[in-house]
């Protein structure tokens, strides 16, 4: 059972939902549990504020640390439902197994996000593109030095309203000097440490006018492995490719959920190593046509440019029928416009006692 101790005064009137920068506003409430003595305990959705943290925290010395990230929408009718939960419960235990973390019941999971997005439901913005982001996060607790896994750990949830992640096309550049991942890493866990590592060449690639990076591979920066951000599709002759999850790369929720998608619309498509240089020679050759990515800040976005070793791949930013046909397939399953014929929508439990 979940405690409530809803706060008296909601700043949610204070938010301008046409104007909302992506990650900077909260919601009035959290969710938080605590695991200790081989138990999850604490379950509580309080107001949002600061915690007390110990200099001694493990997480911050030894980086015990994993995320998801997760979206609540409207429904044409008014409704607040969630995209695919348990497929983040899942995700977030695997994470957590990772880097020799308590997994977290599923059961707990899903209701922390049910009950979190239902007492929080006028924070969902109401315009399609928009949502509440969701950030669950578990982190150790234990307040000692030494290279260990934590006894104690913090598991919560944030809630955040959000507009469209890349308001406009991507523009990309391989990377060949730094890596995101190596084979027996921890590329494929959604560990805090791995974005940590992306920062300074993200900020070399800025520097240099683009947005984001698109990573290779450790050992010889051939093959193509992920975005930033996000995932990352090709359309070549047709063919709708990405990256094979070979323990590198980020097992993207809305990147499964796209790559059926796309074969229940009658396109192939194809999941292998893909080396730069066929990209490079499939474009000249005319037959690389689109490029997108998939995430679930990032929806289905799409790029404009793809930089390396000094050619540049550029597309029309007017021509994306497949990443267009992404977006609209998934905002309208969201929306009710677009049948959900796989079950992915789920509706918000409306049962909150407080």
């Amino acid at each position: 059972m979940i405690r409530i101790l809803p706060t008296s005064q909601s700043n949610v009137s204070q938010v301008d939902f046409d104007n909302i920068p992506f990650g900077k506003i909260f919601s009035d409430h959290f969710f938080s549990c605590d695991f200790e003595n081989g138990a999850w305990t604490n379950l509580e959705i309080k107001k949002l504020e600061p915690i007390p943290i110990h200099p001694g925290n493990l997480a911050w010395h030894y980086g015990q640390a994993i995320f998801e990230g997760m979206k609540a929408f409207k429904n044409k009718d008014g409704q607040a439902v969630l995209f695919r939960p348990e497929l983040h419960s899942e995700r977030l235990n695997a994470s957590a197994r990772r880097l020799c973390m308590p997994e977290l019941p599923k059961e707990i999971f899903l209701e922390a996000i049910h009950t979190l997005v239902n007492l929080e439901s006028a924070w969902i913005p109401p315009q399609k593109g928009a949502a509440l982001y969701l950030r669950p996060l578990m982190i150790a607790m234990d307040e000692a030095l030494g290279v260990r896994p934590s006894e104690k750990y913090r598991f919560m949830v944030m809630a955040l309203p959000v507009g469209p992640y890349y308001p406009k096309p991507v523009k990309l550049i391989t990377e060949q000097t730094y890596i995101r991942a190596a084979d027996g890493g921890v590329g494929e866990a959604k560990a805090a440490g791995n974005y940590a590592g992306s920062l300074y060449p993200a900020k070399l690639a800025k520097e240099k006018g683009y947005d984001q990076l698109m990573w290779l591979d450790a050992k010889e920066f051939k093959y193509v492995q992920e975005v930033g951000t996000m995932n990352i599709f090709f359309v070549i002759d047709g063919k709708v490719v990405t990256p094979k999850t070979t323990g590198t790369i980020l097992k993207g929720i809305t990147r499964r959920s796209t790559l059926l998608l796309l074969q229940d619309l009658g396109y192939e498509v194809e999941e292998r190593l893909i080396d730069i240089n066929e990209l490079v020679e499939e474009y000249k050759a005319g037959r690389f046509t689109e490029a997108f990515g998939t995430g679930t800040a990032a929806v289905s976005s799409k790029i404009s440019l793809i930089h390396h070793d000094g050619f540049d791949m550029s597309f029309e930013q007017s021509d994306y029928p497949v990443t267009s046909l992404v977006k609209e397939q998934l905002d309208g399953m969201r929306f009710g416009d677009v049948e959900d014929k796989h079950g992915w929508i789920l509706p918000v439990k409306q049962e909150v006692a407080i």
